[in-house]
């Protein structure tokens, strides 16, 4: 089995793995395929994982980590470094921990190792359709309440670090002015 470097993610989250496996395929769909390539790549050597609930695949992350632990190949899920996202449907800010409490669900989990804000937009709740319908796209995206949300779910455990992804460099800065949130990748 190889063994992949770690880097430094942030304050309270002191490493990650360097490489990870995304779940995403479109059209989005779990299977039982997905699970066994997910269970290949821990035999191989994988230990972080990127899902998201737009991919349908967080029951086979959850599923896949449980499986490797029954069979040894990890000790416990402590082992494998998870990261998820939240959809534009649920980045409202009364629908943050509620979508997380969601994630937790489906992967079987009981936390996340990094809960991201997966773009900065936000459409009707419940909406999880890809590429989403230009008129549920809500007129703004409250950043703030939204990140509050995120610190929050970091506060209750359910995410031991909080971030963004495919933020522009301006959508970054406006929420690094914004926050002294030590917990951030």
């Amino acid at each position: 089995m190889a063994t992949i470097p770690e880097v430094p993610a942030s304050a309270l989250l002191p490493t990650m793995p360097r490489i990870g496996m995304g779940t995403a395929a479109f059209p989005f769909t779990s299977s039982e395929e997905t699970t066994a390539a997910l269970l290949r790549a821990i035999e191989l050597g994988y230990r972080h994982f990127d899902t998201a609930r737009l991919y349908a695949t967080e029951g086979c992350v959850g599923e896949a980590v449980a499986e490797a632990a029954r069979r040894g190949l990890v000790a416990s899920r402590a082992d494998v470094f998870v990261t998820s996202k939240l959809w534009c449907s649920d980045l409202h800010a009364d629908r943050v921990v509620p979508a997380a409490r969601e994630t937790l669900r489906n992967l079987g989990m009981d936390y996340v190792d990094l809960l991201l804000v997966h773009w900065p937009a936000t459409v009707a709740p419940g909406s999880y359709d890809f590429p989403f319908p230009k008129e549920e796209m809500a007129p703004a995206f409250d950043m703030e309440g939204v990140w509050r949300g995120m610190e929050e779910c970091h506060r209750l455990g359910l995410a031991r670090a909080i971030g963004v992804s495919n933020f522009s460099a301006k959508k970054l800065e406006q929420l690094l002015n914004n926050n002294g949130y030590g917990s951030c990748i």
